[in-house]
């Protein structure tokens, strides 16, 4: 998130989650997590980029599993967390690297090159500008490369009452902040915990429903949105999860194609289109 539109810090948050809720386990949970979403045994000898890397636990994820990873976060506490984890679980690593930095800095993302494998799970949709921000982390990633990204479910007005609730969150006391976070905790806590659903990736519940509430500015999109987007761009959708019209983000695993084969590829999807819309009369 940039900081002239930050009204919530996902960085204070990750540190309470740090510092209340984090064990050794979820490290596990988050390495399991992240192998089976890429379909991979390990990452021994790719490179891995986690924008927007919050806790810093999905980085720290990467590196177990053998990547060379770099990190970044425009939230200097978030940094903190990060090199938190870093040092506790793999200090003096010269293959895990922690800088501040912003997705929509482009001269930024010109700096750090390409990467096997680019992550960001539940950010790009808190930038204020979303579409820019994915279109920003197409040239990190070569041709054959992977981008693993979640973004926040369309639900229509559904999804505009909740960045109505996140917006008056975010202008509240901490009082009523507290007491909006333990209706929630009812509306969503309560389902989840009885089918602990959120052990998936390792994270605390807690913290997540946090997150969930103040994470603003906030977007959405629908799948088909982000799948054609990255069609255009030259990108084959490998693997889909979607949140089946319920809430929640989206996750989606891209590969970059060739070039060549993306040319050859709009030209004729372009001329099929062309071809159907003269048969419909329009």
């Amino acid at each position: 998130m940039r900081k002239d539109q930050a009204k919530f810090s996902f960085g204070a948050n990750w540190q309470s989650f740090l510092n209340r809720a984090f064990t050794p386990e979820r490290i596990d949970v988050a390495v399991d997590s992240l192998r089976s979403f890429l379909g991979v045994n390990d990452l021994e000898g790719r490179t891995f980029l986690d924008i927007g890397c919050g806790s810093g636990l999905f980085s720290l994820a990467a590196r177990k599993l053998g990547a060379k990873v770099h990190s970044f976060d425009l939230d200097p506490l978030s940094i903190a967390c990060a090199e938190e984890l870093r040092k506790r679980f793999s200090q003096d690593d010269g293959k895990w690297t922690i800088h501040e930095g912003d997705v929509l800095d482009v001269e930024y993302l010109r700096s750090l090159g390409q990467f096997d494998v680019v992550y960001s799970w539940g950010v790009l949709h808190h930038t204020g500008a979303m579409w820019q921000a994915l279109e920003n982390v197409i040239p990190l990633i070569p041709e054959g490369g992977r981008l693993f990204i979640s973004i926040y479910n369309d639900q229509g007005r559904a999804s505009r009452r909740w960045g109505a609730v996140k917006k008056y969150y975010n202008q509240s006391s901490k009082f009523t902040m507290f007491f909006i976070t333990l209706v929630f905790l009812g509306y969503f806590g309560i389902p989840k915990v009885l089918l602990r659903l959120k052990k998936e990736r390792g994270m605390s519940f807690w913290h997540d429903l946090i997150d969930w509430l103040g994470g603003y500015p906030f977007e959405v999109a629908k799948p088909e949105e982000v799948f054609d987007f990255f069609r255009e761009r030259g990108f084959t959708l490998t693997r889909l999860k979607t949140r089946g019209g319920r809430s929640g983000c989206n996750e989606f695993l891209f590969l970059r194609s060739s070039t060549k084969d993306v040319s050859f590829e709009s030209k004729f999807m372009g001329k099929g289109l062309e071809k159907e819309e003269q048969a419909h009369g329009r």
